[in-house]
């Protein structure tokens, strides 16, 4: 088994840098300070290639995988962009994966090359106030009427929906007490957000500020037929191929965040002299240092594994979930340990860490609560009986 890197991927890594580097620390304190989207940012990447990067080349895209995505990603957040910077990229390099897969030849001509251009804003519109993570019990509906569907409903969390065009809606068009299945009746369509017919209102937050979070109501709103993806009723297994790939990227994120957080305080702990020598020469301040960088190198195997998996068509439920549980906490255990290294320098927006701690947070509960996942690993993997 090689390990190496290619150098291709070497190549990704140093040209995403390159980018990033144009755009300092205090871009990202300015902008989550003032929650305004970093759209800067979004058009040099975009004008890059990067947006489209795992878009195919017929549709302009770079024609990479999931893998090629991941490295962008933690690049993205390992350049102290952190979550800010890679959430306003990755719903548009995850999410239209399920049209990439399923939608018609004509959906795919019509969008995908906007969305890889950076041009079409694409959010992801799925849990709801009374559903969460139990998406069978959503209620958002979606009744036919001719060649168009009217929509109604309400979904929560969905990220810069203020800013983007599109949704990707996921709705009912079978109540659920009518399906045999409880994931049967359950369509995906491309819906339009910038109409009056729906409602958008951004979610008070204490982290990711750049990139706002929104609750929106759709009051019979209509999408044609023609932006439905794939046939109807069979939504929920088209989003199971956006699913993955999300917790592969935000796994590949986590990686990112936890790297410049460790470095960040690897920094500081060489620099900092208390008591005629540098605080880093102290094991209680080396040892979980030394810990967050071991616990972070396992986790990033595990996303290599489970990224190569997905763009060979293997299975890999179990790796992306694990790697999604893996790196989000050897990310929070790296932006904590730099918290505690900092000490009270920590709370100085100046630092950075306390972002990152924040933001590497929210990884453990999105966009699946770890004890989802360990549900997943017993049900699926070890066949240990359903708890829930």
């Amino acid at each position: 088994m090689d390990f190496e890197e290619p150098q291709d991927h070497r190549d990704l890594r140093e040209a995403v840098r390159g980018v990033c580097s144009g755009f300092a620390l205090d871009y990202w304190r300015d902008h989550d300070a003032r929650h305004a989207f970093p759209w800067e940012f979004y058009d040099a990447m975009a004008a890059a290639g990067w947006i489209g990067v795992a878009i195919p080349e017929e549709y302009g895209g770079g024609g990479g995988g999931l893998l090629e995505a991941s490295l962008v990603l933690e690049e993205v957040a390992a350049s102290g962009a952190a979550m800010n910077g890679a959430s306003a990229l990755h719903t548009s390099i995850f999410g239209m994966s399920p049209v990439v897969k399923h939608g018609s030849e004509e959906l795919r001509r019509r969008y995908l090359p906007e969305v890889a251009a950076g041009r079409l804003h694409v959010a992801f519109g799925i849990t709801e106030p009374d559903a969460g993570t139990d998406t069978p019990s959503i209620t958002t509906r979606a009744v036919r009427d001719g060649e168009r569907y009217v929509v109604n409903g309400q979904k929560v969390w969905t990220t810069k929906a203020h800013v983007s065009d599109k949704v990707l809606l996921l709705v009912r068009t079978t109540p659920l007490d009518q399906v045999a299945r409880r994931t049967d009746g359950m369509t995906l369509l491309l819906a339009d957000l910038k109409v009056p017919q729906v409602q958008i209102a951004e979610i008070p937050k204490i982290g990711r500020n750049a990139v706002g979070s929104c609750e929106t109501r759709y009051d019979d709103l209509l999408v044609d037929v023609a932006d439905r993806v794939g046939d109807e009723g069979r939504g929920f297994s088209y989003l199971l191929d956006g699913l993955n790939p999300e917790r592969i990227l935000v796994a590949s994120e986590a990686i990112g965040i936890g790297r410049v957080a460790l470095a960040r305080a690897c920094e500081y702990a060489r620099e900092r002299t208390v008591f005629g020598r540098p605080i880093g020469q102290n094991q209680g301040i080396s040892f979980p240092l030394a810990e967050a960088h071991m616990r972070l190198r396992a986790a990033e195997l595990v996303v290599r594994e489970a990224a190569w998996r997905f763009d060979r068509g293997l299975s890999c439920g179990e790796q992306a979930n694990a790697a999604k549980f893996l790196a989000s906490d050897a990310a929070f255990f790296a932006a904590d340990t730099a918290m505690q290294t900092l000490g009270g320098y920590a709370y100085a927006t100046e630092y950075d860490v306390g972002r990152y701690w924040v933001e590497s947070r929210l990884m453990k509960s999105a966009p699946v609560p770890q004890q989802m996942v360990l549900n997943f690993i017993a049900e699926h993997v070890l066949r240990l009986p359903r708890s829930y």
